[in-house]
Parts: C-alpha cells; sequence; structure tokens
C-alpha cells in the first residue's frame, strides 16, 4: 500500500536487543522460554545436569549454526561438519556465533600451541623475510619452515621429531627363554606365534634352547631380518588332531612391530606394538623436524627451532630485544608479539609454540582459541564460551574477566557456561537452570541481573552466590599423617631438583598458578615413584587409584551400564525371565553389541547414517527399532513390567529404586552419592564430559572399597563442578580418608584447599619460572607465604570459612 501525501513517515521499528527463545525442548529442558540481552556478558548457571549447557550450546549455539548452514551453497554444506537442528519452537535476535567449547577429543600430534594460535605462521614468515641466510643461501618461503609441509618437513622422520626403534632387549625382554617358552615377547599370539615358532623349526633353528645361548647371526636374523621366506610346515602340536601341512611365510619380529603400528586398524594391537617400540629424537633433525636448509637460517642469533622451543613470555623477551633491520623485520615481530601478548594475559605464557596439543588441558586449549579470537576482530557476533575458567589460578581469573569484557566492548554478545563464582558476580546478566539435574531440572529458574538472583529460593547458585561464603571443607581439625612418601631429586619437564614430602592418611592439595608443574609432580612423579613401591613390603601404601578425566569408552557403544559391570548383572536378570527361559535365551542375546536379539538394520547403534545427494551424511534414529537397539522380539521380554531398552533408559536414581533389591545395585547408591543420579544408564560414553567421567571412575572404585591402604590421586575433580556438586563430591574423598586412606588432589578451587590437610604449592610462576615448591603445610600456614602467589587467595578462603562458621554459632 502506498502512503499518502503528506503524511508523516512512522519511526524506524526500534531493534530489539534481546535474544528470545520460546518452547525450548533440547535433552531436559522442559519447554524453556527465556529472553537474553545482547552486548552483554551472560553467565549460564545451575548445578552438573540442570540443563545449562543443553540451553547454551544444544538450542542457542545449535539454532545459529543451523541458519548459518541455510544460507551456505548445498554442496559447501557437505565440508562443515553440521550440529541438528535444536528442539525449539522459535528463536529471536540471534547473531551468527563462535562456538569455544572444551572439547573432549584432542587434536592430532602435528597440532601445537603455534598452529592452534596461529602463532606459527607469524614466525614463520618472519623467519622467511627477516631472517639471516648464510652466504650464498636462496631465500625460502614460509612454508619451508614448517615441519607439516613437504618443503620444510625432514624427510627421515617426515617432521614429528621422533622416530620409533626397536632393540633386543625390548622384543625379547627375558633372554633365559626359549622361543618354545615365548622368549620374543613382540610376537602374536594365538595361532599366528605358533605358526611363526613353527617356520623358525622348520628352518633348522633350535627353538628349545635358552634364547641367550642362540649364536648372535642367528638371533640377528630371526629379530630384524626382511627375508620372508615361505617354507613346507609340518606342524605337531596335538596328538588327538590331524595336522595338515601348510605353506608358512616367515615374518622377523622387528618387521611384524613395525607393520603393526603403522598399519593395524586395531587400536589394541597398536598399543600392544608400541610396548615394544622405543621413542627417540630423530637422529637426522636431532628432534627439530626441519630440514638443514631451514635449520640453517637465523634470527636474533637462534634457529626457528630454538625460538619455537621458548615459553612465550620469553620468546616475547627476545623479540623486544632483537635489533630489526628493515621494516619487514619491525612489522612481523610487532605483529607477533601483539599476538603473544592475549596469550600471556589468559596466564599461558609458561606455553612453548612447539608445545604438542595433546599434551594440552581442555581449558588450556579453549583459553588458547579465545586468545585467537580476540585478534581475530569479530563484530557483532555470540561467544560461546564452556568454563572458561577451568584450570585457571585464582590470580588468573581475573585476566580472564578482563578478556571477556573486551570481547563484549568489541561490539559482541558473550554467553558463558560457568561454575567460578568470581566470574558469575562479573557477569551483566545471569541465567540459572535448575533446580537440580535431570528430569529434577531443565527450568529457567531466573534471567536477569546477578543480584536479582538473591530472591529464587530454589536456586542452588543463589545459596551459594550470596549466603556467608563458607569455605567447602574448613574449618576441619587437621588429621595427623600416618607416614610420608618422599621425593627428592626430581627432574621432569619444569621440575628441576625438586623435593617434596606427602603425608600419607590425610587429604593433600597440590596448587599452583598454569604450569607451575602441579599435573607432572602428581600424575607422572608421585604415581610412578608409589606405582614401583607398591611391592615393598615395608611400603604402607598396598593400592594406586588415579582418577584423571579421560573417556571411559571411546564409542557409542560404552556406556554407564557397561562401565559399571551393571548391565552384566541386568542381562541375567533378563536371561532368568521366564519368557527368556521359555525360549532358551542365554545373557548374549540382551547385549546389542552382537548379533541375536540386537536390531540388525542399525546394528545395536540405534541410530543410522542417512546417505544424502550432494549433502553430508546425516543420523537419524532407526527407522526398524527406533533408537530402542534391539529387536521387537527381544523387546517382548520384560523384567519387573520393562523391556531392556526402558531399563537402558532409566536415570541413576530411577534405576536405583527400580534394582532395590538386587545386590549389584550397590554401584547405583555409588554413582548416587558422587552427584550423578541424572545420567540415565545407556548414556553414551561420547556424551559424558570429563568430570563426568572421573566421577563415574571415582564411584566405581567407591562401591568396591578395600581395607588396603589406598592412595588416590585426582587431577582438578571439581573442574565442572557447581559449588553444591562440590560439596557432595568432597564429602566422598573426606570420606576415604577418615576410612584410613590417603587422597592427593591438584586443586585450584581454594574453598577445597582450605579444607585439606596439608597443602604443596608450586611456583611462583609457570614454564621456567615455576617447578619449586614454594610452600608447604597446612592451609593456615601456606596462607601466611609472602612468596605464595596462592596465599592471598588462600586466606581469604579460610577467612571467609571462619566467618560463615562464627555466623553459624
Amino acid at each position: 500500500m502506498h502512503q499518502a501525501a503528506g503524511t508523516p513517515t512512522p519511526p524506524p521499528t526500534p531493534l530489539d536487543r534481546y535474544v528470545r527463545v520460546r518452547g525450548a525442548r533440547e535433552h531436559n529442558l522442559r519447554g524453556v522460554d527465556v529472553d537474553i540481552p545482547r552486548d552483554a556478558l551472560t553467565v549460564f548457571t545451575g548445578v552438573s545436569g540442570s540443563g545449562k549447557s543443553s540451553l547454551a550450546f544444544g538450542t542457542l549455539y545449535a539454532e545459529a549454526q543451523r541458519r548459518y548452514f541455510e544460507s551456505v551453497a548445498p554442496y559447501a554444506r557437505r565440508l562443515i561438519h553440521q550440529i541438528g537442528a535444536p528442539k525449539v519452537d522459535s528463536v529471536t535476535g540471534l547473531p551468527p556465533a563462535v562456538s569455544l567449547e572444551q572439547r573432549r577429543s584432542s587434536p592430532g600430534s602435528r597440532s601445537s600451541v603455534g598452529t592452534v594460535t596461529l602463532l606459527s605462521n607469524s614466525l614463520r614468515m618472519l623467519y622467511s623475510r627477516a631472517g639471516t641466510y648464510p652466504p650464498g643461501a636462496e631465500r625460502l618461503d614460509s612454508d619451508a619452515f614448517s615441519p607439516n609441509t613437504a618443503a620444510g618437513a625432514c624427510p627421515s622422520c617426515h617432521g614429528l621429531g621422533r622416530i620409533h626403534r626397536t632393540g633386543e632387549e625390548l622384543l625379547v625382554p627375558d633372554p633365559g627363554l626359549s622361543i618354545r617358552q615365548g622368549a620374543i615377547a613382540a610376537w602374536p599370539g594365538a595361532w599366528q606365534g605358533k605358526n611363526l615358532r613353527d617356520i623358525l623349526e622348520t628352518l633348522g633353528h633350535d627353538v628349545d634352547r635358552p634364547w641367550r645361548e642362540l649364536p648372535e647371526k642367528d638371533r640377528e636374523w630371526i629379530l630384524f631380518t626382511e627375508d620372508q621366506p615361505v617354507v613346507t610346515v609340518h606342524p605337531v602340536r596335538e596328538a588327538d588332531r590331524i595336522q595338515r601341512p601348510y605353506q608358512g611365510t616367515y615374518m622377523s619380529a622387528h618387521r611384524y612391530v613395525m607393520r603393526t603400528f603403522a598399519d593395524s586398524k586395531s587400536a589394541t594391537l597398536r598399543a600392544r606394538a608400541e610396548k615394544f617400540l622405543a621413542d627417540s629424537p630423530c637422529p637426522a633433525c636431532e628432534g627439530r623436524r626441519l630440514r638443514p636448509e631451514a635449520l640453517a637460517v637465523t634470527f636474533a642469533g637462534r634457529t626457528i627451532a630454538e625460538l619455537a622451543a621458548l615459553a612465550l613470555t620469553d620468546l616475547d623477551a627476545v623479540l623486544a630485544s632483537a635489533s630489526l633491520d628493515g621494516e619487514a623485520a619491525r612489522v612481523l615481530a610487532e605483529d607477533l608479539r601483539s599476538r603473544i601478548g592475549p596469550v600471556t594475559e589468559l596466564g599461558l605464557g609458561y606455553l612453548s609454540l612447539d608445545r604438542t596439543a595433546p599434551t594440552l588441558s581442555a581449558g588450556e586449549l579453549q583459553r588458547l582459541r579465545l586468545a585467537t579470537q580476540l585478534r581475530s576482530g569479530l563484530f557483532g557476533v555470540v561467544y560461546v564460551l564452556d568454563e572458561p575458567s577451568a584450570g585457571l589460578h585464582p590470580a588468573d581469573t581475573e585476566a580472564l574477566l578482563g578478556v571477556l569484557d573486551r570481547l563484549k566492548e568489541a561490539g559482541n554478545t558473550v554467553f558463558v557456561v560457568e561454575h567460578h563464582l568470581d566470574v558469575v558476580r562479573h557477569a551483566d546478566w545471569l541465567v540459572d537452570v535448575g533446580p537440580l539435574a535431570g528430569e529434577h531440572g531443565g527450568r529457567v529458574l531466573h534471567s536477569g541481573p546477578p543480584q536479582a538472583l538473591a530472591g529464587v529460593a530454589e536456586s542452588a547458585t543463589a545459596r551459594h552466590l550470596f549466603a556467608a561464603r563458607e569455605a567447602a571443607g574448613a574449618p576441619r581439625a587437621v588429621r595427623p599423617a600416618t607416614g610420608t612418601v618422599r621425593l627428592t631429586g626430581v627432574d621432569r619437564h619444569n621440575l628441576r631438583d625438586l623435593e617434596a614430602q606427602f603425608p600419607l592418611g590425610v587429604f593433600t592439595a597440590v596448587t599452583g598458578v598454569s604450569g607451575s608443574g602441579k599435573s607432572t609432580l602428581v600424575g607422572q612423579v608421585l604415581a610412578r615413584e608409589v606405582g614401583e613401591r607398591l611391592a615393598d613390603a615395608d611400603f604402607p601404601v598396598r593400592r594406586l587409584v588415579e582418577v584423571d578425566q579421560k573417556p571411559i569408552g571411546r564409542t557409542p557403544r560404552s556406556n554407564l551400564a557397561t562401565y559399571t559391570g551393571l548391565f552384566d548383572v541386568v542381562r541375567k536378570l533378563f536371561t532368568a525371565a521366564p519368557e527368556a527361559r521359555a525360549r532358551g535365551w542365554k545373557a548374549g542375546r540382551f547385549s546389542f553389541n552382537v548379533p541375536g536379539g540386537r536390531c540388525e538394520t542399525c546394528q545395536g547403534e540405534g541410530f543410522v547414517s542417512v546417505e544424502l545427494l550432494f549433502l553430508p551424511s546425516t543420523y537419524a534414529p532407526c527407522p526398524e527399532c527406533a533408537g530402542a537397539r534391539y529387536n521387537a522380539e527381544t523387546l517382548e521380554v520384560r523384567y519387573a513390567g520393562l523391556n531392556i531398552a526402558e531399563v537402558l533408559g532409566l536415570t541413576v536414581e530411577s534405576a536405583a529404586g527400580f534394582f532395590a533389591e538386587v545386590p549389584a545395585a550397590r554401584s547405583l547408591r555409588a554413582l548416587e552419592e558422587i552427584g550423578l543420579g541424572y545420567l540415565r544408564l545407556g548414556q553414551p560414553a561420547t556424551e559424558l564430559s570429563g568430570g563426568e567421567a572421573q566421577r563415574i571412575k571415582l564411584a566405581t572404585e567407591l562401591q568396591r572399597l578395600r581395607r588396603d591402604h589406598t592412595l588416590y590421586l585426582l587431577d582438578e575433580p571439581t573442574t565442572g563442578l557447581h559449588p553444591a556438586d562440590v560439596r557432595v563430591l568432597l564429602r566422598q574423598l573426606h570420606g576415604l580418608v577418615d576410612a584410613g586412606h590417603s587422597v592427593v588432589v591438584v586443586e585450584h578451587d581454594m574453598d577445597v584447599v582450605a579444607g585439606a590437610d596439608w597443602v604443596i604449592d608450586l611456583g611462583p610462576g609457570g614454564g621456567t619460572a615455576g617447578g619449586r615448591v614454594v610452600a608447604a603445610g597446612t592451609p593456615s600456614e601456606v596462607a601466611r607465604t609472602a612468596a605464595s602467589r596462592t596465599a592471598p587467595y588462600l586466606a581469604r578462603a579460610l577467612g571467609a570459612g571462619r566467618e560463615g562458621e562464627a555466623e553459624r554459632a
């Protein structure tokens, strides 16, 4: 319709400044409606399993990605990893989104700090354009300084810097055995190993003589020959079986190990082969990964490999003091320093460019990506972050808050899923999800300014955010030690000639800034020392349990029920059901991993891959079993009214009641007691966070608790936990100590540290500036140590605990 002449133009409709979600039903969300402001820092809170990640990542980020994919040409979509459309009625006002998740899968071994942050590109350009070349040498392209390109990689190790070799002492660990007795440990087992033995015997070798007594040239040929002779073998094994002659091909132990390690698709076989290999620096490049031509170029008197091995703080100092000849050198060095700045600001200055990505924690990887985003200059996007404070010392959290503010001030919207109360207090807007986990959560209890949460009685977050801060375990009478594990002369990574004492029979917290050496000291040095001394009759510790955050399985076929062993019990219960007994079914009938009872359309996966023309494959529920994983016949059998698929769909909490009369239900009670009642029995291992995997392992240990003195080692067990869940976890850990065991945790949560019996603080900084014991003693003693960066934060936590105690009194 045309506007009449003279009619005033209506004012423009004001731009809606909110992202508005209506009817979100992803995972446990219960038709959530919520409005969240743009151009603000919004923190999503709630106990573990409440649904906050389902809202932030599963709904908002997934919807932003879906819209982006719709704008991309169909052919191009094939190249992009797609996220399924979220279950939501509508989302309005949503800008494009960038996700910075704590990915559970690490990048490959060729990925490094330099490649993740793109700093390697800048450093290579600096050497290409401004490096000092040998007289007469041709100038090299930047690709020639990369170990990941054919132009730059050392041809001997293909740019890996290390080679795998084997030797007689690895292939034959016990030379007192004969070949028939299994002297060649590297050989395959079962029939294939016997086949190789029979071939050697046919070739005239003595397989019954101790290995060390065989002639040296025979031992060399047996283990390392590249020849593959074919002989007719007449096996003699079992007298009652006819053994027919066959043509056998010999393969040396070295050839078998190298071929298995390089080519086998079986992770188990590859891992076994790796036991017989020694990892050593490449002799051609001496571990520097590059061709000689690239290593001949220097900048500030150093090769690119030498600069890449420096901590970023040291690299920055070299660049700052270097004499820069020419405009190219000045511009490139300044660019590199400006890129290093955000990384060191986030507390990662101890990392070097050549540090491989698989050795980084999920929190370190996420913060590296965050630092890179600061340089990207994006405007008007939503950043969705998953616990950026994970693995951060309190001293580094303040810098993180500054980085989040800068992203917002650059014209972006920042959504953060977070448990750290300092980050929560810093937010402009708070979305609290709960009140509890799983089916007892999934509701938005509050969406508004953080201070307004104080009036929400249902909120677990409010109780911790506004109540008088009480240290999670303090004040607690310090337990006396029952013994000591003393470490002396420790030299590993950045630990140099370190001495440390770990008291036994108590709760010990190891603290320090990121990169100070905590995980190295506990997870590598202490674990190895205790492991080696377990056989010593005088050593007080009888068992060592390391509870890490590695996945409990790498495929969707592994789940909570299979890991805890409960699934074996469940299958036996179904086998004993009248319908199953009448049909003569065994326990295997109720496994979705083998043919028989499973749905063969999806082979027990519950979903099928759908091939689309000109589009990437997508996954959909199996049309035959609708995701149940079993065939219709198997699902006819019921136990206490439920079929096997319905049992796998139960939460731990529901299953504990359902199996109340079954002795094996104690594993469910252990999971409940550690705060995992919201997980489903059949929940795939690939859907679990690192923190959930760690607590599942701990619960599994708790339910088979033994009297033998056990040392439990945990690396940041509170990562990913709401303060309410931290209390639940600590009750279990302190219960272990009260039962006579020892617990050592690497931890940044000062409330947890305040409740410990003994604290070992490493530092004072990270990387080369760390690796020393700055303080050791009770929490109160460490809190008074002037040289410790942990001390002021620990003192605050201890003071808050005493204030809370006084108020309760």
